[in-house]
Parts: structure tokens; C-alpha cells; sequence
């Protein structure tokens, strides 16, 4: 059984600085829209399933969330001037695309097990377009150990371009679209067959991000969308 999860007292003081200087640069360098925010289960544990364009994604997510939130980023990025520093002052937990990490999945499980919200990216990594790849099965597991509910997360606006476009003082429009909670079906399946039920429940994620999302981002879900309600 794994320990309780605490986080450290080094980011409880980091993280409401970086994340009001986060919010100002946002608000500065574009026009800030959130919707959904009714849909937050506060000081409950979830998951944020995120669609991911771009090295923008993460931190408007993260600093227009009414909550703090336990964030998962690729390690690649920590090697990177600026944002190496920026993810571990909050306290990120680096994750290397591809790799099955037993003990990186437990620390997940833990956290979230603990309380804690959790942000994750269920395509691995950024899509550098605006279309959606297809889900990893990764997300299904941390819902399968925890039976938390997902949050999908649709984020518009945060394309690659977008430094370029608010440095010529366009100020383009970001939106933050927040779904309703929803519970993935149990999985009870085994072998193959469980791995195909954990990528279905990717999808499904998938598809409600997806519904949160103009057509041109939907990518591969764009005939699997599932309209908000």
C-alpha cells in the first residue's frame, strides 16, 4: 500500500506566485475566456483530461484552475531554458513518453488517492496541430486504480502561433471549456480484452473533450463527439 501523498511545503508557497504571474502574462498577452467552472467538484479528487496543442497548454490550464492541481509533464521539457525551471518551481512530476514507469504510476495513484485533482494529457504529449491524436490507454488505468471522475478539459486558442500572434499586440482569444464530471464504465475484463476496454474508455474521454472543441480540432473524434450538454 502506498503512502499518503502531501505536497511539499516548498510548492504550497511557489505555486500561488507562479501562478497569479502566469494568469497576468496571460491576460496581457490575449483575451481569457473560461467556461464551466459550475462543473468543478471542489476539494474532491479528479482528473483533468486535457486535449494538448501546444507548450502552451499546461500552464493556462493551470493557472486559470479554481483549484491547485497536480500536473504530469514530459522530461524532455525539463531539460529546456525557462520551462525546466518553470515546471520544477511548481512542482511538475516528469514522465518519459512511451516508458511504463511502475513507480510513477503509483505516485499518481497515490496522489489522487490522497485527494489531490490530477492534469493529464491522455494523447502523450503535445499534438503540435490543432486536430486530436488518438488517446493513450494510460488515462483508463489511473481511473480504473482510483474511480475518480474526469473533468474533460477543452482548450482553444493555444496553438502554436500564438507567442507570435500577442507579441504583434493581436491579443488573440484563449478559452478554457470545462465539461460535467463523468464516471468511465468498470472494467472487468481481462488480458487483451482489457486493454482494448481501457482504450475504449480513452475515447471516451476523448470524444468529450472533443465536444468542447470546434470541428478543427477534433481530429480523429471528430464523427465521435459528444456535444455538451
Amino acid at each position: 500500500m502506498s503512502e499518503a501523498y502531501r505536497v511539499p511545503l516548498k510548492f504550497k508557497v511557489s505555486r500561488p506566485i507562479l501562478k497569479a504571474v502566469v494568469r497576468g502574462i496571460y491576460h496581457v498577452l490575449a483575451q481569457v475566456k473560461i467556461v464551466g467552472k459550475e462543473n468543478v467538484p471542489y476539494g474532491r479528487p479528479y482528473v483533468v483530461a486535457m486535449n494538448h496543442v501546444s507548450i502552451f497548454d499546461p500552464p493556462f490550464a493551470a493557472a486559470f484552475w479554481p483549484e491547485f492541481m497536480e500536473i504530469i509533464g514530459a522530461a524532455d521539457v525539463f531539460e529546456k531554458p525557462g520551462q525546466g525551471q518553470l515546471l520544477r518551481a511548481y512542482g511538475v512530476i516528469p514522465v518519459h513518453r512511451g516508458d511504463y514507469d511502475r513507480s510513477l504510476l503509483t505516485r499518481i495513484i497515490s496522489i489522487i488517492k490522497s485527494g489531490y485533482p490530477l492534469l493529464i494529457a491522455p494523447e502523450g504529449g503535445r499534438s503540435h496541430v490543432t486536430a486530436m491524436r488518438r488517446a493513450k490507454p494510460g488515462v483508463a488505468y489511473i481511473i480504473e486504480k482510483t474511480d475518480v471522475p474526469v473533468l474533460p478539459l477543452g482548450l482553444v486558442g493555444t496553438t502554436e502561433d500564438f507567442w507570435r500572434r500577442a507579441r504583434r499586440g493581436d491579443r488573440p482569444t484563449l478559452e478554457m471549456r470545462i465539461g460535467k464530471p463523468i464516471m468511465l464504465p468498470q472494467i472487468t475484463t481481462k488480458g487483451t480484452d482489457k486493454h482494448e476496454a481501457r482504450q475504449a474508455s480513452a475515447d471516451l474521454i476523448m470524444n468529450h473533450i472533443a465536444g468542447l472543441l470546434p470541428e478543427e480540432y477534433r481530429g480523429v473524434y471528430a464523427d465521435s463527439a459528444i456535444p455538451r450538454t
